[in-house]
């Protein structure tokens, strides 16, 4: 097999504001890898909470490049993955995710299957995702809840972590009279203390939340099993559920876990945390970073095995170099070509051979 990668620029439309940071772009690192004249994809994208710059990227996708041409064809590299030999040791889960990705996509592309029909799925996965609303302005964040409900979004993410809390309610109360039928998740990514999630759950419980992520600090998973067990509403682990093990301590203890392959290190880490949590009574969040939609195509192809689904980084972007995920209507979906199912933007099929993006 041969591999190449590239590094792109992903332009957000608009800058995006959580608790800990505002994002106005990121860079991502695509991993191309040939066999028999097809090519599969995957990337990976940049993120300060996670460590991750676009030099680092490009210098474990070069190291898993060259790894790659010790093996004969897909399927035994993601054999040699998957039991940690290549990509191993210290290689970040989110090279793994996309070395996986690229694999799969090669795999089903030679096969002429979708990757959820190479996992096991015979059904084409289709979900509704939520949308998020950054931190903003009330009057802005209730036009945008009335934008995106018209057209077709049912599950509105609004993002929390203001100085002043109040400033959080408020948001969410316009967002609730703007939006009064859709679904409303809320992330603070970390922001509040014990004491104020305790004081803030039931309010947002009263204007009809569904669920919160990480609503404290990440380090204390202790802390977070304690709250969720008296909070008026689930509480979904995310920066304190990285990995299986991590998921392993919190089963049962927290009501969701969000996962990001990017996290936990690819399609086959999450379907093992599935697995762990089965029958615990936690249930599956599928997540992502804002990504193209190569990068967020893997997850949905797990589409339908989560109660949420939160897989719109690609719709975030002011051009994204891929297609054949959907969501502008609030559903993403598989395209049914083999692999992944993505293509360049403006590129019908693919055939084997270099990425061209237009």
């Amino acid at each position: 097999m041969k591999a190449a990668t590239r590094t792109v620029r992903l332009e957000l439309t608009e800058p995006l504001r959580i608790s800990r940071a505002t994002m106005s772009a990121r860079e991502a690192v695509w991993l191309s890898v040939e066999h028999d004249g097809a090519t599969g994809h995957g990337e990976a994208v940049t993120s300060v909470y996670y460590g991750l710059d676009a030099a680092g990227l490009q210098r474990w996708f070069t190291d898993a490049a060259r790894d790659l041409t010790r093996y004969a064809d897909p399927v035994s590299a993601l054999e040699s993955l998957r039991a940690g030999e290549l990509a191993g040791g210290a290689t970040p889960p989110a090279v793994r995710a996309a070395v996986e990705s690229a694999l799969l996509d090669l795999t089903g592309v030679l096969a002429g299957l979708p990757v959820h029909r190479l996992l096991g799925f015979p059904r084409v996965p289709v979900a509704a995702t939520a949308r998020t609303i950054g931190i903003t302005s009330p009057l802005e964040a209730a036009a945008r809840a009335r934008s995106l409900t018209a057209r077709g979004f049912g599950i509105l993410k609004v993002k929390a972590g203001c100085p002043d809390p109040e400033d959080d309610v408020e948001r969410l109360r316009v967002v609730r009279d703007a939006a009064p039928r859709a679904r409303l998740l809320l992330d603070p990514n970390g922001a509040w203390t014990t004491r104020q999630a305790a004081s803030l759950l039931p309010r947002f419980a009263d204007l009809g939340v569904e669920a919160v992520e990480q609503p404290v600090a990440p380090g204390d998973p202790e802390a977070l099993a304690a709250l969720a067990e008296r909070s008026p509403l689930p509480v979904v682990a995310d920066e304190d559920a990285v990995g299986p093990e991590d998921v392993r301590r919190l089963a049962g203890r927290v009501h969701g876990v969000n996962v990001k392959l990017a996290k936990c290190g690819g399609v086959h880490a999450a379907l093992r945390i599935a697995e762990t949590v089965a029958g615990s009574g936690t249930e599956l969040m599928l997540g992502c970073l804002t990504a193209s939609s190569l990068g967020i195509a893997p997850a949905v192809h797990l589409a339908g095995r989560a109660r949420w689904t939160d897989l719109d980084g690609h719709l975030l972007l002011a051009h994204d170099p891929w297609t054949g995920i959907g969501g502008e209507d609030g559903y993403v979906r598989p395209s049914g070509l083999p692999g992944l199912g993505v293509a360049p933007r403006g590129v019908r099929h693919r055939a084997g051979g270099p990425v061209g993006v237009s």
